[in-house]
């Protein structure tokens, strides 16, 4: 993770202080639980509790012990013990490492997701307020890259805010299979630490507990979260291709916001280009690429091994504190989309009128013409379009074929643009609710 592309707030939630607080929040939980179970004196509970609450903790006194004993959660215990004093010999009473390590991995996912609920929500605000705004504004479907039919630039985005909706709901689920606590000993039998321990963090820490940690928790549940933050990154990119697309000179039916004193290129003073959309493709490919290492994290050796360990420590906070990012971002170009409905409405007619050739060719067969006559006819006058010699309506309308079963009145009503739109309400009652 870089800072370009990490918000403080993200961030935050994977720094050393934050991870140690919560490391000393699981710990002095786990006392507490152990004091009311007389397991360890009540007032060295109090002690701990008084010691450490308030601490900023020495990331670099921890890193220094560490170079030592070459363990990360003794070097932190050590510093505890420095800070708290002698009373800190009650902590991790039958507790592994991994008891520490997993719950805190399991809180910062979890307030990671919180943070990128709250993103999609700003995501799909936008979505919906530009959607109802261009919810008739008429602009060409395209299949193939090539124009297909008519649709509405408000039915575009309304597509993409199902989509979001349904990567609100990955999020919801993936945040509830990860928050699980694990405080079970070294290979989680609860030999040396009572049940109603893990019981006590986990309510404290808003989790739920792990019906079985060997001694970690089992990697299956961050392998789907990991998943699920990699469909919402291809979200991301299937919208920020659109915008690109859109923006192309020979387009040009939508553009990235553009700010006064932004240049383009450092050469051609002209250009305007989709940087924020091209940013978001790119940072899409590196949320995805934490799949394949999270899945390979699932299957550890006996009870644990630690070949899972250093590629979390990198794709956690690399995976979520990027996506974060380019939900913002992608919430901010929606917001500030420029949207040209006049380039919509002359590329929709660039082909003069072969958008509307299936419909033609419905009619025909309607009226006795055979569906192979039919698509013959209908196609044939449309390839002279497509070699430039003229409009497609008047070769139609001149065709003895079509017109033998059509009049040119019959002909020119199914050119109707509007025709096309008759069920868009019923498309954003679906998406949107009733009365949009």
């Amino acid at each position: 993770m870089i800072s370009r592309y990490a918000r403080p707030e993200a961030a935050a939630i994977w720094s050393p202080q934050t991870r140690y607080q919560i490391w000393f929040e699981i710990e002095a939980h786990a006392a507490d639980a152990m004091a009311s179970l007389g397991v360890i004196p009540e007032e060295a509970a109090r002690a701990i509790w008084a010691g450490g609450k308030d601490v900023v903790w020495n990331a670099d006194r921890i890193d220094e012990i560490e170079r030592v004993t070459k363990h990360d959660v003794i070097a932190f215990l050590t510093h505890v013990s420095e800070v708290v004093g002698p009373e800190a010999r009650f902590l991790h009473q039958g507790m592994t490492s991994s008891d520490v390590l997993d719950t805190c991995l399991a809180v910062q996912m979890s307030r990671a997701t919180d943070l990128l609920i709250e993103d999609v929500d700003m995501v799909l605000s936008a979505l919906r307020r530009r959607a109802i705004e261009h919810k008739f504004t008429p602009c060409t479907g395209r299949s193939h890259g090539i124009h297909a039919e008519p649709t509405t630039f408000g039915l575009k985005l309304a597509g993409h805010y199902a989509e979001f909706q349904r990567a609100k709901e990955r999020l919801a689920m993936a945040r509830f299979e990860i928050a699980t606590c694990a405080i079970s000993g070294a290979v989680g039998t609860f030999a040396n630490v009572d049940p109603r321990v893990e019981a006590h963090v986990a309510e404290k820490l808003g989790l739920t507990i792990e019906p079985v940690s060997t001694q970690v928790i089992p990697r299956d549940r961050h392998a789907a979260w990991f998943a699920a933050l990699a469909v919402v990154a291809s979200s991301i990119e299937r919208l920020a291709v659109e915008i690109r697309h859109l923006q192309r000179t020979e387009v040009l039916e939508a553009e990235e916001p553009f700010d006064p004193g932004q240049k383009g290129s450092s050469a051609m003073p002209h250009k305007r280009n989709p940087i924020l959309t091209e940013n978001l493709t790119g940072l899409a490919r590196l949320v995805r690429s934490a799949v394949v290492p999270a899945l390979e994290n699932v299957a550890l050796w006996h009870e644990r091994d630690i070949s899972h360990s250093a590629v979390e420590r990198g794709i956690g906070p690399d995976a979520s504190i990027h996506l974060d990012f380019a939900l913002r971002r992608l919430a901010m170009v929606m917001e500030r989309l420029v949207i040209y409905p006049e380039n919509m409405e002359r590329n929709l007619d660039r082909l003069g009128g072969l958008v509307h050739s299936q419909r033609v060719m419905l009619a025909l067969t309607q009226n006795n013409v055979s569906r192979e006559d039919a698509y013959a006819a209908v196609q044939g006058n449309a390839m002279r379009v497509w070699r430039g010699e003229g409009r497609f309506l008047e070769f139609l309308k001149a065709d003895p074929v079509v017109s033998g079963a059509l009049s040119d009145a019959e002909l020119e009503a199914l050119f109707d643009l509007g025709y096309h739109f008759k069920h868009v309400d019923t498309i954003f009652a679906r998406v949107f609710g009733d009365g949009v």
